[in-house]
């Protein structure tokens, strides 16, 4: 299925962007509990979403899919609207199934960026972290928000990052070709003072998608 969901969505010529770009970044979070759909209806339903991802990729509006270990998973479109992200998302007959919990969000990068991956397909693993503001009370918030970019900026002189960016109004990712020790971000000092919390899952997408080699 993951391999399926990539090879239809990444069919068209590769396209590279700069890193100043604003996309459109969609969350398909696991719902938690759902209506149980026969299995006749849930194979129609996803043989659907794979047919509407490879248009969407063909008309050049869905740059990068792909699923997350447990369900779930992301896609990257070309538009600064979330309101046209909702339009394009709304032929998605998973999307009209009420499949996942849809969270749109602005989203720039700031080291890589995006593209749409060559052919042939490498599939790989990466390690998918998103860090979400739980408080910014502090009068010193913005200090150590800051230091939490820096400390971003610290893990990419190792070259495990292959791409970071940030979501408007608030939020970041940070997406890396290792994992990381579970206590590796305890240092990080955002975390340490209970500003932002991280939550980690594993992505599979074709490589090439962040513009990486």
């Amino acid at each position: 299925m993951r391999l399926a969901l990539l090879v239809l969505l990444l069919n068209s010529v590769t396209i590279c962007f700069s890193q100043s770009k604003t996309y459109s970044f969609v969350f398909l979070h696991k719902k938690s509990s759902g209506e149980q759909i026969p299995k006749e209806q849930l194979d129609k339903i996803m043989e659907g979403h794979l047919a509407n991802i490879e248009r969407l990729a063909k008309e050049g509006k869905l740059i990068v899919a792909g699923p997350f270990d447990g369900g779930g998973g992301i896609f990257i479109l070309n538009t600064t609207s979330t309101e046209e992200a909702t339009r394009w998302l709304s032929t998605d007959p998973g999307v009209q199934a009420n499949r996942w919990d849809i969270e749109t969000l602005p989203y720039t990068p700031r080291i890589g960026s995006v593209c749409v991956a060559k052919e042939p397909y490498e599939m790989v693993s990466y390690h998918f972290f998103r860090f979400v503001e739980t408080s910014t009370d502090r009068k010193d918030a913005e200090r150590i928000l800051n230091q939490h970019k820096e400390f971003v900026q610290g893990l990419s002189k190792s070259g495990n990052v292959i791409t970071e960016g940030i979501f408007e109004p608030t939020g970041s990712i940070v997406i890396l070709k290792e994992e990381l020790n579970s206590d590796a971000f305890e240092s990080d000092p955002a975390i340490q003072h209970g500003i932002i919390s991280v939550d980690h899952k594993k992505l599979w997408i074709a490589k090439g998608s962040f513009c990486e080699p």
